[in-house]
């Protein structure tokens, strides 16, 4: 990327958005696809919030790609798809369960943390550099949740 004496270019900011934008889309897909198949209702709802959150992330990232006059991704990455195809495998293999699910999406917040805080690396503008601040807390939040759910049903089975 830059070094931090230098800003990002257009290119390069727009090209640390998408790459957010296949990270927010891979979790709305993933919380998605977990929501189909927990069994507590309050997974579910968390799920559902997540899936809602990860498409207005994408959607506020997507606007600021526009606002760089350039093209917003749309979807998930390659990664994110083989990650989703690998939950399918592993519950049709050994059954879904909560707490399986829960360490499958704890896994995902793994990977979205690891791409924002490289993200947080790059000389971006102001404005920007803020959401990107913002949207990683709101994800290491959403991941320690998701952690002491998994522990705590877990525990319970």
């Amino acid at each position: 990327m830059t070094t931090n004496d230098e800003m990002a270019t257009s290119d390069e900011t727009i090209a640390v958005l998408n790459d957010l934008i296949e990270t927010c889309k891979d979790g709305e897909y993933g919380f998605g696809l977990c929501t189909e198949y927990v069994d507590a209702p309050e997974l579910r709802e968390l799920l559902e919030h997540r899936t809602a959150q990860c498409r207005l992330a994408a959607e506020e990232l997507q606007r600021q790609v526009v606002l760089l006059r350039g093209d917003p991704d749309f979807g998930g990455s390659v990664s994110g798809a083989a990650h989703r195809g690998w939950v399918s495998m592993r519950g049709t293999l050994a059954g879904y369960s909560d707490p399986m699910l829960l360490e499958e999406c704890e896994r995902g917040e793994d990977i979205a943390l690891a791409r924002y805080a490289r993200a947080l690396h790059a000389r971006l503008p102001p404005n920007i550099d803020a959401l990107i601040r913002t949207q990683f807390q709101g994800a290491r939040a959403n991941h320690d949740l998701v952690r002491s759910l998994k522990d705590r049903f877990a525990a319970a089975s």
